[in-house]
């Protein structure tokens, strides 16, 4: 058929559906190796576009978006980086099942999507990013928006996204849609390659026709991938467990796109072996579950920490082992043997590691088929039992009122817990709500909980909750909280939000500044210095009135100040896009349990930072080597 790239392009996406498997709290069979055929639901790989239109891509790719806008619906975003945030967290909630597309024009809108595939490919995650670019003919050049590189004339921005993708590629001929889409789509579904993708779409490129072949746009299933591990790594893994005094498992985001929370949970059970979890990994396991003993590292609990650094053997499912995950490396015994149970050799390898190279879900069953009859010591057992109720009673103290203005983060963390059901998921990012979620929230339903911690990113929680709570659409509520620094840097997806007409409540939290940052700068010995409003350059007084800005973006928007209206502001949400704004204690933390490498000037003026070099100096003593 005689179609544009563009139209082709649109038709080949609409054409890609995949057999989904359904969540691990769905009725199947437990302890199953597969997912029987009737349970897998058929579903459009890629289920919309978030989309910013200009003149780079509305003519040809817009086009034909709006020719086929009841088979792939385009959701309308307000900013570029947003849109890419928003694909990012609804790969996420839907466990890297789907994926969205994210499109702009050439220039700004191009370059604004360059941080949101950079979260996608520090958290392994799936979007498919399609900007416009300049024309490959070069004929009219310079064209509005174009960078010209003098000794390059073929760079362009989007070589921007080289560094920040799994995959890149410009598009200079139609026929090329034929090779290049099929690769992309392969690497973004890809469980150890998994990231996200980027097609460069000259102007006119776009515009040009080609007889493509019918077959392309024939409809494709894909089936869930889930490459098994190597049997001589299984035999050496059980072997090696198998002399565990005081094994230790740490469940890592790689657990949620396995779908392998209930055979982690048998797994734990059967062999009596503690479990903590990293940030992205957290909701694994259900608060109570009687092997969950808490979150592990820099934003962990002090509990969770002393099983890390007790353990002889350490199974991480899953897991990139990042530093805050590992305390900079000092969380474990430096003794401590550890296996890699990961799709990705990358990660499998980390830190001299036994691999075991595959997917999570069958690499636990496979284990467990070779490990009949072994189980942990049960003083080592009654350990971890131990740990998750000395936890508990941590955060009960923690999320406690005690009648002193403003609440705690805790608190809030506390009240907002309370409120939420087992089908409700909750969304933060950046500042100091990842520690206060990651320790005081007790998850109450498998794969509920997202923090982006792999990029840390200011101004994911609005964005990344507009995109959960489409994928939740049915399912609950999507619960976001935010500081006001994250939310002044990117908060026009409320908008997108209450235009989209999806459910979701927004919580800000205001303590007038980068306090955990001034925490930081404070605490490595230097001086309190453009973080806090107060210590700002020019300082005025301004403030922002949080409520009024939500309001006047279509939001259902409340300020509250204590305990009894939060509480009551949280039971009367209502259809739509709810925000509940509050101020906060400044300086009131949920300390961790571990140490964390900063660049601390190894001279300095200071006596503060010298004494923070000197402490620094002590903890990296503590630091396994190893690559």
């Amino acid at each position: 058929m005689r179609i544009t790239a563009a139209e082709a392009i649109v038709r080949y996406l609409i054409a890609q559906r995949v057999l989904m498997e359904p969540s691990p709290g769905a009725p199947g069979p437990a302890g199953s190796a597969e997912t029987a055929p009737s349970q897998l639901i058929d579903a459009p790989l890629f289920p919309g576009v978030f989309a910013i239109f200009g003149h780079g891509n509305v003519t040809s790719l817009g086009h034909s978006l709006e020719s086929h806008r009841r088979e792939l619906p385009v959701w309308r975003g307000q900013n570029e980086q947003g849109m890419g945030l928003a694909a990012a967290a609804y790969a996420k909630a839907k466990r890297r099942q789907q994926i969205m597309v994210a499109t702009s024009s050439v220039g700004p809108g191009a370059t604004n999507m360059v941080t949101a595939a950079g979260m996608a490919m520090a958290n392994r995650l799936p979007v498919l990013f399609i900007a416009g670019d300049t024309f490959h003919s070069r004929l009219p050049d310079p064209v509005l928006q174009q960078v010209e590189h003098f000794g390059s004339p073929s760079t362009t921005v989007n070589d921007a996204f080289r560094p920040v993708v799994r995959y890149w590629d410009r598009i200079t001929d139609p026929a090329q849609v034929i090779t290049s889409l099929p690769q992309a789509f392969s690497m973004m579904r890809d469980p150890g390659e998994c990231g996200p993708a980027f097609i460069g779409l000259p102007q006119d490129v776009a515009a040009m026709a080609y007889d493509f072949p019918d077959e392309l746009f024939e409809t494709v299933v894909h089936t869930p991938l889930r490459p098994r591990a190597d049997l001589g790594q299984l035999d050496q893994a059980a072997a090696l467990l198998r002399t565990a005094q005081r094994p230790l498992i740490i469940a890592g985001g790689g657990v949620h796109y396995s779908l392998a929370e209930r055979e982690l949970a048998q797994f734990a059970m059967r062999h009596g072996i503690p479990v903590v979890e990293t940030v992205a990994g957290k909701s694994s396991l259900l608060w109570d579950h009687p092997r969950y003993s808490g979150p592990i590292g820099v934003t962990g609990a002090a509990s969770a920490n002393q099983l890390a650094s007790n353990a002889d053997v350490i199974i991480a499912i899953g897991s990139r082992l990042q530093d805050f995950t590992t305390g900079s490396w000092t969380v474990f015994h430096p003794q401590a043997q550890f296996i890699g149970l990961n799709a990705a050799r990358f990660d499998a390898v980390k830190h001299r590691a036994l691999p075991v190279v595959g997917d999570a879900r069958e690499g636990l069953l496979e284990l467990q088929g070779r490990l009949d009859g072994w189980v942990t010591p049960t003083e080592w057992t009654a350990k971890g039992e131990v740990m998750r109720a000395d936890l508990n009673a941590f955060i009960s103290d923690r999320t406690a009122p005690d009648g002193a203005l403003p609440l705690s983060y805790a608190q809030i963390v506390g009240a907002v817990n309370a409120q939420a059901a087992p089908d409700d998921y909750v969304l933060t990012a950046s500042g100091g709500l990842p520690g206060e979620l990651n320790i005081n929230w007790h998850s109450l339903g498998l794969a509920t909980f997202d923090c982006e911690y792999g990029f840390s990113t200011m101004g994911y929680e609005v964005s990344g909750g507009w995109g959960a709570a489409i994928a939740n659409a049915g399912r609950g509520r999507t619960y976001v909280l935010v500081g006001d620094g994250a939310y002044m840097m990117m908060n026009s997806d409320l908008f997108s939000a209450a235009l989209s007409g999806i459910d979701m409540t927004v919580v800000i939290c205001d303590n007038e500044g980068f306090a955990v940052i001034e925490r930081l700068q404070v605490g490595q010995g230097g001086a309190s210095y453009n973080n806090m409003l107060r210590d700002s350059h020019g300082h005025t007084g301004a403030r922002v009135d949080f409520r009024a800005h939500a309001a006047a973006m279509g939001a259902r928007a409340v300020s509250v100040g204590d305990i009894d209206e939060l509480r009551a502001a949280l039971a009367d949400q209502q259809p739509g896009v709810n925000v509940i704004s509050m101020r906060v204690r400044e300086s009131d933390w949920t300390e961790g349990g571990a140490f964390w490498q900063v660049g601390v000037p190894e001279v300095s003026e200071r006596a503060g930072v010298r004494d923070a070099r000197e402490r620094m100096d002590i903890g990296l003593k503590a630091q396994r080597r190893g690559v």
